[in-house]
């Protein structure tokens, strides 16, 4: 007799399995958005291992959910999670950024199974979502769209367009994720251009906004299932607090945070600090 696994434990195992990808990945560079990697692994774990509708087989398959990554750089971690959804090869994370690979150091669509757009261009993301979401509705096709955000998009006029082109069309089929990790390229996020009080605004474009811990699987599984009790035609956000670098304490404290270079003899230390972490 085979003993069913909860959702909260699946989760977190496979979050903690993505942040060792991350590493390996890291390592073959050297250097990249490591940080933000390992500190988004819940959020993916999440959307991928109990959220989206996908087919591993698949990956152009007409109804499944659409995940947009708006943050390009944030590519390594979304190859970690398709890794563990079975869209990509565990064994092909190696070729991470090298030449030829399918898996570039930022996110294309045009060189990798399961990934929706080209993202980078910051603030473009959730517009693409809106005319996804909308097209899918005009389709009859129930599928929904997830756009996964950074906290630095929030200073982009275009996205707070987005977002009140999202409750005008009464898309109740589109979700935002925002990883609230507070460290944009040129500093801290409050200093660049505060953004905050990010719930009320949200809440004030017309979205069902939660914020909670990113970092914590439970809370997240939480957010998803309140969602579908909301009422048809609101747009959905969740606002995620992440701390980078979680589960490697040796990055939670570095300084140059947002694109790290990682000396060759820390890898080994990343490593062992994360598997001595274990699952959250």
């Amino acid at each position: 007799m085979t003993l069913a696994v909860d959702r909260s434990t699946v989760v977190k195992e496979a979050a903690y399995r993505m942040r060792h990808h991350v590493l390996d990945m890291g390592e073959v560079q050297g250097q990249g958005y490591v940080g933000q990697a390992l500190g988004v692994a819940e959020m993916l774990a999440v959307v991928y291992r109990d959220v989206l509708r996908y087919r591993a087989d698949d990956p152009d398959w007409a109804d499944r959910d659409r995940f947009l990554l708006s943050t390009g750089h944030y590519a390594i971690a979304l190859y970690s999670a398709l890794a563990e959804a079975g869209i990509v090869p565990v064994e092909e994370l190696q070729t991470y950024g090298a030449d030829d690979s399918r898996l570039p150091m930022s996110g294309m669509a045009s060189y990798t199974p399961g990934m929706e757009i080209s993202g980078g261009s910051l603030g473009h993301g959730l517009t693409v979502a809106v005319g996804m979401a909308l097209g899918l509705r005009l389709q009859g096709n129930g599928a929904r769209v997830l756009d996964f955000l950074s906290d630095g998009e929030l200073d982009e006029g275009s996205t707070w367009e987005a977002a009140m082109g999202a409750t005008h069309h009464r898309l109740g089929n589109l979700i935002a994720m925002v990883d609230m990790n507070a460290l944009q390229a040129d500093g801290r996020t409050e200093g660049v251009l505060s953004i905050e009080p990010a719930h009320e605004k949200w809440a004030a474009a017309g979205w069902f906004t939660q914020r909670v811990d990113g970092n914590d699987a439970d809370a997240l599984l939480a957010a998803f299932d309140a969602i579908s009790a909301e009422p048809v035609g609101t747009p959905s956000v969740i606002l995620c607090d992440t701390r980078i670098g979680r589960g490697v304490p040796l990055l939670e404290t570095r300084e140059k945070a947002h694109f790290m270079r990682i000396d060759e003899h820390e890898w080994a230390i990343c490593r062992e600090q994360l598997t001595a972490g274990g699952v959250a």
